[in-house]
């Protein structure tokens, strides 16, 4: 996890990311993303300096088949002295079932994004951990880019003024390959997807497009990273950013 934790001591600093008396909950899907930001916060506040609690909480979204089985991450957190919820929802069977969303990605995000700021306000945090990475902010610049027409990403940090909670993404420095190798060589207890549409997704083919693109142009997806903190996409460049000098 040493890697890991110095990109997240590298993000909680460039962007604010968390202080003293924060109460964060951490949303826990249980995937490889989720359970590392876990495991990261919970190592880090060991020594960062920084006085903070943390809470779990996972969104049972509700399938009818194939339910996920949440108790290992109960353990994880039990044995880690880290407060945990399941919060039962219906999300699956709306954005399924109900509504029959022939692209159910950005619904059931939101839903799911409601969900855990709502949960938030019902257990005092003030902050909303979410395991974003380092790719995964790459990949929605891209999206937004090719299927919007426009500049944007989600920001590592972002006060939602109507819910008066904070969204942080500590995990927004470290790549992908590196949250996957620290699940695995920690032995965290990665609950698999039974979302119907896990692996089927526009983000997946942007994962593809960029991994070709990586082979063809090595450092592609880094350059782009870069311009996206150059420019100070949606707070990229960090708090400490200044335009750069304007030539005469």
């Amino acid at each position: 996890m040493q890697k890991i934790l110095g990109y997240m001591r590298k993000a909680i600093q460039e962007y604010g990311l968390i202080n003293d008396g924060d109460r964060i909950l951490v949303g826990i899907s249980g995937g490889k993303d989720s359970l590392v930001l876990l495991q990261g916060l919970i190592l880090l506040r060991r020594f960062i300096g920084i006085n903070y609690e943390i809470v779990g909480v996972t969104l049972d979204m509700g399938f009818k088949e194939n339910a996920s089985d949440f108790s290992p991450v109960e353990v994880l957190c039990n044995s880690q002295g880290v407060e945990y919820h399941v919060i039962p929802t219906q999300i699956g069977e709306i954005v399924f079932d109900i509504r029959k969303e022939p692209s159910p990605c950005s619904l059931c995000a939101r839903m799911r994004r409601g969900a855990l700021h709502d949960a938030a306000n019902n257990l005092g945090c003030n902050k909303v951990a979410l395991g974003h990475n380092y790719d995964d902010a790459v990949e929605t610049f891209i999206m937004n880019l090719f299927t919007e027409g426009r500049i944007g990403c989600f920001a590592p940090s972002t006060y939602l003024t109507h819910k008066k909670v904070t969204v942080i993404r500590p995990l927004v420095l470290a790549p992908e390959k590196e949250i996957r190798r620290a699940a695995r060589r920690n032995q965290l207890p990665v609950v698999k997807s039974v979302c119907p549409a896990d692996g089927h997704t526009n983000r997946q083919k942007t994962k593809d497009f960029i991994a070709d693109m990586e082979h063809k142009e090595h450092g592609f997806k880094d350059r782009l990273f870069g311009a996206m903190k150059r420019a100070n996409v949606d707070g990229w460049g960090g708090i400490s950013y200044s335009p750069p000098a304007q030539k005469e």
